[in-house]
């Protein structure tokens, strides 16, 4: 990574963050020493980048501050179409939506050239989109009630065929790599249940609002069985 790289990156990251950052921290992402870091948070400070704090303590950006215009490198672009390949292939239909607009609106802001670098090349990331409909159907309904807390009324289908009728209170979606599953309070066992996607025959949503409950929660249930699993928006 060239300093001009990094003085971006240092900058990308305090933007991203609300509060101060140790220099320590923004170091180990570089992957740079702390003198080579002070070095460039002096450099960005000379250059007039609104940096504020101090050794020991950490940095931070004024949050009105106007800066250039967001850049990306070359791995970044490959890594963020790699993740709206995964999103087609494997996301419902308003992720997949949602993805093509976030990639046009990038495209618009790459310099000409960088457009006509790629423009020229084909990519070794594929990822196989012909199960995505089975998949990922009803996950746009799941995500919505599980945004505005509404009971799920859903038929599902066990390894073997048999069919149940649930009552669920839809707390969030995990991908596993091969399937997508639903962790929800079933009614009917009154404890968590996973449901996959792909085994669900019928779902729909009622006007039924659930109440958050403490110890009934998508985090409760991640640190009671996948404490390693991160739940935070921002993964950084």
């Amino acid at each position: 990574m060239t300093k001009a790289e990094r003085l971006i990156a240092i900058v990308t990251f305090l933007r991203s963050r609300r509060r101060a950052v140790t220099a320590d921290l923004l170091a180990e992402r570089l992957g740079v020493s702390r003198r080579t870091l002070y070095r460039d948070i002096q450099s960005l400070m000379l250059s007039g980048v609104p940096v504020r704090g101090e050794a020991g303590v950490g940095y931070i950006i004024d949050a009105d501050a106007t800066l250039p215009p967001l850049t990306f490198s070359e791995a970044e672009i490959e890594a963020l179409m790699l993740g709206a390949r995964l999103v087609k292939a494997w996301g419902d239909d308003g992720m997949v939506t949602a993805a093509d607009e976030a990639m046009t609106r990038i495209r618009a802001v790459l310099p000409d050239a960088m457009i006509q670098r790629f423009n020229r090349r084909t990519t070794p990331f594929l990822v196989p989109t012909s199960s995505r409909r089975e998949r990922a159907r009803f996950g746009e309904l799941i995500r919505r009630g599980a945004a505005e807390q509404r009971v799920i009324e859903l038929s599902y289908a066990d390894v073997d065929g048999r069919e149940t009728e649930r009552q669920v209170e839809p707390l969030g979606l995990i991908f596993w790599g091969s399937a997508w599953t639903l962790i929800a309070w079933c009614r009917l066992r009154g404890d968590y249940r996973m449901f996959r996607l792909d085994r669900m025959v019928a779902l729909s949503l009622t006007e039924e609002i659930f109440e958050a409950r403490p110890g009934r929660s998508l985090q409760d249930y991640i640190r009671q069985y996948s404490p390693d699993m991160d739940t935070q928006f921002w993964s950084l």
